[in-house]
């Protein structure tokens, strides 16, 4: 009896299933990976925001985040998400999910560069549908959420509040001054990316048995929890861009497009802040973690290479090597 199942044997003879084993696969694990990620992420937001205050869950059904304990719940919930995202595509991709981490390690992971733009879009059309799913199931709470504040249409000034379910603003203690939101983007990735390439480098403490994901659903809370409340810690420009853009097709304006808020601790023009912020510290992350810990652990890796041809009879000492070679960048 042949070992070869009918779907091997169309594969291997030639079809459209071939797409499947390559970049087409590694593009719809990163859409549903970042489907997943924002279906959780997104969801544990709006049962804080609309869900839980109108089920009588809350002290009143337009009263959410009256403390701390509010906020775990967040951060908790996009931890989780992330884990499972990353677990879900982890296999295909490597689970990306994240615009930031996909330039970041094209810069230095040798991830090819003719990838990085399918996996951006794929990535974004992930979190698109996944705000478009959430909206479906939500609908009767976000409703009820805004007859409760007195039938505030969307894209009115207090629209940002059911808004905040699909993407991220600034605090109002900025007074509407972006440079501080667009640092707050730039440090929160920044880490996040130093703590991925820490938890997966099998040269420096990674962790074993596939807890990887877990772990860098424990960074996500980490930074949540000490950067979070400056401008709701997008720290990737899929998650905030795609449920934006559906935000501003089901109705909430200028709100969510440009991201713009009037009236005293308001903001102009803000869509572009989780963008490019993220970009720009997830690159600023990896060459840090390259300067202070990579450089160092392929040094010592080089040296002890060395020291063994050297005390090993017949055999000559390597020249030290100056680079990663082509295979060392799996270790990562």
């Amino acid at each position: 009896m042949s070992e070869i199942t009918p779907l091997r044997r169309t594969v291997r003879e030639g079809s459209g299933l071939k797409r499947v084993g390559g970049l087409w696969g590694e593009l719809l694990a990163e859409f549903l990976g970042t489907f997943v990620l924002i279906c959780f992420g997104d969801g544990v937001v709006a049962m804080a925001v609309a869900a839980l205050p109108g089920s009588g869950r809350t002290a009143g059904d337009n009263i959410f985040f009256q403390g701390a304990g509010d906020w775990l719940l967040i951060t908790w919930g996009w931890a989780l998400a992330v884990t499972l995202g990353v677990y879900v595509a982890g296999g295909v991709s490597g689970a990306h999910i994240n615009p930031a981490v996909t330039l970041a390690f094209a810069v230095r992971r040798k991830f090819p560069w003719n990838k990085v733009i399918p996996y951006i879009v794929a990535q974004v059309v992930g979190a698109f549908a996944a705000a478009a799913l959430l909206y479906v199931v939500y609908y009767n709470a976000i409703d009820a959420f805004n007859k409760a504040l007195g039938d505030q249409p969307r894209d009115s000034g207090k629209g940002f509040i059911t808004f905040s379910i699909f993407a991220t603003f600034p605090a109002p203690y900025f007074n509407g001054n972006l440079t501080i939101p667009l640092i707050d983007q730039i440090v929160g990735t920044a880490f996040l990316v130093i703590f991925i390439v820490a938890i997966i480098d099998m040269r420096n403490m990674a962790v074993k048995a596939n807890l990887g994901p877990l772990m860098i659903g424990f960074a996500v809370a980490a930074i949540g929890m000490s950067f979070g409340a400056n401008a709701g810690y997008a720290i990737n420009p899929a998650r905030d861009f795609g449920p934006r853009v559906f935000a501003w097709i089901a109705g909430w304006g200028e709100v969510a497009m440009p991201g713009t808020v009037a009236g005293p601790g308001g903001f102009s023009w803000y869509f572009w802040v989780p963008i490019i912020g993220p970009l720009i510290g997830g690159v600023i992350g990896v060459l840090l973690y390259d300067w202070f810990i990579g450089d160092i652990l392929h040094a010592r890796r080089a040296l002890a290479e060395q020291e063994t041809a050297a005390a090993t009879p017949g055999s000559h000492a390597a020249p030290p090597k100056t680079e990663p070679g082509p295979g060392e960048e799996e270790d990562y």
